[in-house]
C-alpha cells in the first residue's frame, strides 16, 4: 500500500512517543539521526525498540526507522539494538545511490535471519538527494536490483548544507534553480526505479493555506506523498494525496467504459477520447482509493 504522509518522530522523546498512536499518518518514522544529539543516541535505540515491541504485529501506522547513515560509528548499533522490534521499514539517510541501498540490504539479510523474521520483511526507503555525489546516481536506481526498496524522497537542507550554500530559496519562496533540477530528476529516478516518489517537508507547519497548494502541485506533477514535520500538517497531506470523490467517479466510468468494449483501444465519454494509458491511469486511482478507504 502506498503511503501518502510520513511523519518524524525524534526517538528518544518519550513525550513525543507516547503520543505517536493518536497520529494519522501513513507511516511514522522512529529517528535515531539528525534529531537526536549524539549524547542520547543509546537512549532512542532502548526507546525505539521498547516502542516497537509494545506493538507487535498489525499496526495502526506503518512504523519506520530513520537510522544513521551507512559508514556513520552508530548505524550497525542502530540496525542490532532495532530489527529484533521487526520495524516496517528502514528510512536510509545520505544515500549516495543504490550501492548504499544494497550494502543496507546485505545486512538485513543477517539480522532477519538472527531474529527469526521472515527474509525480507523489512523494507528500505531511501533518502536519495543528500550529498553532492548522489546526484550522479540517481539513473542507477532503476537498473539495480533492490527488491527492498519501496519508496524514495529527496531534500534540499542537507544537500545545501553539503555544498555550502548559503540558501535554497529565493525571496519568492521558490526552490533556486539548483534544487529545481534535483527535484525533476528525483521524481523521473524514482518512477524509473519503480518506487513510490515522496516530496520533502513543507517548513511552515502553521501555514496550511500554502501546505495545501504545495502538495496538491506535487502530486498533479507524480509525487505520491509528503514528509510532515508536524502532526498538524497530516491530514491536510493525506487528503492531498487522496483521489478526490471526482477523480474516483471518473476512474470507475473509464474503467467501465472499456469493460463495455473489451476489445476496443479507445472509448468515448461525453465526448472525450480516453485511450489506455487513461484506462491504467484510472485504474491506479480506484487502487489509491481502495487501499486508503477499504473499499
Amino acid at each position: 500500500m502506498t503511503v501518502r504522509s510520513v511523519l518524524f518522530i525524534p526517538g528518544d522523546s518519550e513525550k513525543k512517543l507516547a503520543r505517536a498512536d493518536d497520529f494519522a499518518a501513513d507511516a511514522i518514522v522512529l529517528d535515531l539521526e539528525d534529531s537526536v544529539a549524539p549524547a542520547r543516541k543509546a537512549l532512542a535505540r532502548q526507546l525505539v525498540r521498547e516502542f516497537l515491541d509494545a506493538r507487535p504485529g498489525e499496526r495502526k501506522s506503518r512504523l519506520w526507522i530513520r537510522v544513521n547513515p551507512l559508514g556513520h560509528p552508530e548505524m550497525l548499533q542502530d540496525l542490532v539494538a532495532t530489527i529484533g522490534g521487526a520495524p516496517d521499514c528502514l528510512m536510509q539517510p545520505k544515500a549516495n545511490g543504490p550501492g548504499d541501498v544494497l550494502a543496507l540490504s546485505h545486512y538485513l539479510d543477517v539480522l532477519e535471519a538472527r531474529e527469526g523474521l521472515p527474509a525480507g520483511a523489512i523494507r528500505i526507503h531511501s533518502i536519495a538527494t543528500e550529498t553532492p555525489a548522489a546526484m550522479f546516481t540517481l539513473g542507477d536506481y532503476a537498473k539495480a536490483r533492490l527488491p527492498r526498496l519501496v519508496s524514495m524522497n529527496w531534500g534540499a537542507e542537507d544537500l545545501s548544507s553539503a555544498i555550502g550554500a548559503s540558501g535554497n530559496k529565493g525571496p519568492d519562496g521558490d526552490w533556486d534553480f539548483p534544487y529545481q533540477v534535483v527535484r525533476t530528476q528525483f521524481l523521473f529516478a524514482a518512477h524509473a526505479a519503480g518506487v513510490q516518489a515522496i516530496d520533502t517537508l513543507y517548513a511552515d507547519y502553521r501555514d496550511e493555506a500554502g501546505l495545501r497548494r504545495s502538495c496538491d502541485l506535487a502530486r498533479r506533477q507524480g509525487f505520491t506523498g509528503r514528509i510532515a514535520i508536524h502532526p498538524a500538517q497530516v491530514d491536510i497531506i493525506n487528503e492531498s494525496f487522496s483521489p478526490s470523490p471526482e477523480d474516483v467517479a471518473e476512474a470507475r466510468r473509464i474503467i467501465a467504459a472499456f469493460a463495455a468494449a473489451p476489445d476496443a483501444g479507445t472509448v468515448g465519454i461525453d465526448g472525450r477520447m480516453y485511450d489506455i494509458p487513461h484506462l491504467n491511469q484510472a485504474k491506479h486511482v480506484l487502487a489509491m482509493h481502495e487501499a486508503h478507504n477499504h473499499g
